[in-house]
């Protein structure tokens, strides 16, 4: 068994002084309904060596011995779906940490039918999944941000209950599954779910250090670790030891440490005034107040105690849209907080009134010294104006740059036809899960069965084969898998004309916020995007193809318009890319977002050259959407001819707005003939509706399916 990095060895991470990373982890293993940590940070910063080392400094549990669910022998002989169990068969053991891969199938989180046995004895036996084994233990993520939606439902669902429910392949089961859930994720790979994101208790944000002697101590012990690991581990085995027994003390003193009102009401005034949605930031930041008091052997809850919880469960919370970056002022807080240590609980009989013309703390001239000063109001800069870091416009004063306003729900763009792609919300698709519409034989040993099409196809082989009394006798040849469809995450590429005819600041504004709509909705899908912009004398990529939407956010935002209009540029840089991504991932299928007024100024021939470049990359078979940045009375209609090159949809600006088409919708079918939900679906699949979904033939069971 190999030998992990010790936890007492990772640079900040020492039991004196823990920095925000190590406290988070020791907090939630000493409090576990804090509700788990999520690391974020970037590459190469230790996260994952962090997380792994976490198990060998936590207290061993006691099980009892062959239970594959973990149960607590406290909880009694029953407890456990494969109890009941003797007093006899306890053993301890150390804490788990299991490991959830990102490409993981539900049946392996939540466990599903035990097939060999099923089908060789015929038995229905339940095999238990990674919940099951994390119980009472660690279950981590890496990459948590690039979990795949249907297995974020699995894991809100255990973590709001603790429990795990499994309904199907004719199972029945229930069983705890209480784990501490740990996460690491990279930003630029894209952002979390918000609804798993609330879920982990606590979150912290981490980098290289800047110090060149933390850096070299760093360095000098991987070195040492891969030159001896177990030379390593003993010379830091005493430092985790310690540390163990530290957070076992902390465990057993939890339970006495007051929580007075003075601190608790301390801790909902600064939930209040940072403004976080709903009320698990204070119970989370309560929690962790205790817990942090534990850990410093104090039996009260203090000032110290709650800036420390406050920093660690509240900067994820404070998050109004997925654009927003994570932080807390900490000046604010530690006005909030005070100077003053926290009083102790007030006496039970209250202090008489002062009289009205009394001055003190009741009065109006007196704010009393532990009232914080409010922030004072600074007015919201208008979405047409630019903001303060705008910075001077490049290239001279035909350069302009402005911001988007709000963005809104934008109409859904899908690419044609059925993929294959990774699990997404955009396109149609043959997925690991959904909707079965069919069968076939096993493809990479991937798929989950399907019992009923496996008999099927073994029935009528059944008298040339050795059978054993009634048993049906099945060959390898004879098994199916179920055939899903679901949806896709796509690439969706932005093409942005950022020339001066589209330099206008209403038109600009209009632009801007159809496409931070579309971004917005793209995180939402689960979409990879990229970003390119052209204007001037040539073409860039600005955002590489990546899952980091906010960053393609802050590049628009970012984005100055002017100059000419190098059409033909734009479209050959997209191309490029379109051609480089389908080399790398040949599954991932596009959506081109072409923005433009559809006027080519680059040059004498630049009309020319750009119909001529629009026909290069039709010939890609690449789903393509041209979004008309012209608007006013008098309009050239050059961007719908452009898209007519393309063999693209052409929407208007105003048109990526869905409740403008819920609008056109409306006027067409009137007030008092509201459309069926099949009648809109039909509607939006004809040409020109904004949909670029065309149904395909689905493959079927039975003999057809072989």
């Amino acid at each position: 068994m190999p030998l992990h990095y010790p936890f007492s060895a990772v640079v900040g991470c020492e039991a004196d002084d823990l920095d925000d990373m190590g406290m988070a982890l020791v907090l939630t293993t000493i409090f576990p309904e804090i509700g788990g940590v999520l690391i974020r940070g970037e590459k190469g910063t230790a996260k994952s060596t962090a997380v792994r080392a976490l198990a060998a400094v936590l207290p061993p549990i006691e099980v009892f011995h062959g239970d594959r669910f973990n149960v607590d022998p406290a909880e009694g002989p029953d407890a456990s779906p494969d109890g009941p169990f003797e007093a006899s068969a306890v053993r301890t053991r150390p804490v788990r940490l299991v490991e959830l891969p990102v490409g993981a199938t539900e049946d392996r989180v939540l466990g599903s039918l035990h097939l060999e046995r099923a089908l060789a004895h015929g038995k229905v036996e339940y095999e238990p999944g990674l919940l099951a084994r994390a119980h009472r233990g660690v279950l981590y993520v890496d990459e948590v941000n690039l979990l795949h939606d249907h297995l974020v439902d699995v894991l809100l669902d255990a973590a709001a209950m603790g429990r795990a429910n499994v309904e199907r392949d004719g199972v029945s089961v229930e069983h705890a599954a209480r784990f501490v859930l740990i996460g690491t994720m990279n930003p630029e790979e894209g952002e979390l779910r918000p609804q798993l994101l609330d879920r982990f208790g606590l979150t912290v944000e981490v980098a290289a250090p800047r110090d060149p002697r933390l850096r070299a101590e760093v360095v000098r012990r991987r070195i040492a670790y891969d030159a001896d690991p177990a030379a390593f581990v003993e010379r830091f085995g005493a430092d985790d030891d310690a540390l163990t027994a530290r957070i076992e003390s902390a465990r057993a003193r939890i339970a006495a440490v007051e929580l007075t009102e003075p601190a608790l009401l301390k801790i909902a005034e600064i939930c209040a005034a940072f403004e976080v949605d709903g009320l698990r930031a204070d119970i989370v930041t309560a929690r962790t107040a205790v817990a942090h008091a534990a850990w410093q052997d104090r039996t009260r809850v203090t000032r110290a105690d709650i800036r420390r919880a406050a920093l660690l469960a509240l900067p994820h919370r404070r998050r109004r849209n997925p654009f927003d970056a994570p932080g807390l002022d900490e000046d604010l807080l530690d006005q909030l907080l005070g100077d003053d240590e926290l009083p102790p609980e007030p006496p039970d009989e209250p202090e008489p009134p002062r009289p009205p013309d009394q001055p003190g703390e009741g009065s109006d001239d007196s704010s009393g010294p532990d009232t914080p000063p409010s922030p004072p109001d600074t007015p919201e800069p208008r979405a047409d104006e630019p903001g303060p870091d705008a910075g001077p416009p490049l290239g001279g004063a035909a350069e302009s740059r402005v911001s988007a306003a709000t963005p809104y729900r934008p109409r859904l763009l899908t690419v044609r036809g059925l993929g294959s792609g990774a699990s997404g919300r955009r396109s149609r698709a043959i997925a690991g899960h959904g909707r079965r519409v069919g069968a076939r034989r096993p493809q990479d040993g991937a798929g989950s069965l399907h019992l009923v099409e496996t008999l099927r196809a073994a029935a009528g082989k059944q008298p040339g084969r050795a059978r054993g009394g009634d048993r049906v006798a099945l060959h390898a040849e004879d098994l199916r898998t179920a055939v899903r469809e679901g949806r896709e995450a796509n690439l969706v590429l932005f093409c942005v004309d950022a020339s001066g005819s589209m330099a206008a600041r209403k038109r600009m504004v209009q632009v801007k916020t159809a496409i931070l709509s579309l971004l917005l909705d793209a995180y939402r899908r689960r979409d990879k995007v990229g970003l390119i912009t052209f204007r001037g004398q040539g073409a860039a990529l600005v955002l590489p193809p990546t899952h980091s939407v906010d960053i393609a956010a802050t590049r628009l935002d970012e984005l100055p318009a002017g100059g000419r209009t190098p059409l033909a540029e734009g479209l050959l840089e997209a191309a490029r890319v379109l051609l480089r991504e389908r080399t790398r991932d040949p599954r991932l299928r596009p959506l081109l977002v072409v923005v433009t007024d559809g006027r080519a100024t680059g040059g004498p021939d630049a009309v020319a050259r750009s119909l001529q470049m629009a026909d290069h990359v039709a010939r890609l078979g690449v789903t393509t959407v041209v979004v008309d940045g012209e608007t006013g009375p008098l309009r050239l209609g050059l961007a719908a001819r452009l898209a007519g090159r393309l063999r693209a949809e052409h929407l208007g600006v105003a048109e990526i707005s869905a409740q403008t088409l819920t609008g056109a919708v409306r006027e067409h079918t009137g007030p008092a003939a509201p459309a069926r939900s099949s009648d809109r679906r039909s509607s939006l699949s004809r040409p020109g509706s904004g949909t670029l979904n065309q149904p395909r033939p689905l493959p079927t069971g039975g003999k057809g399916a072989a």
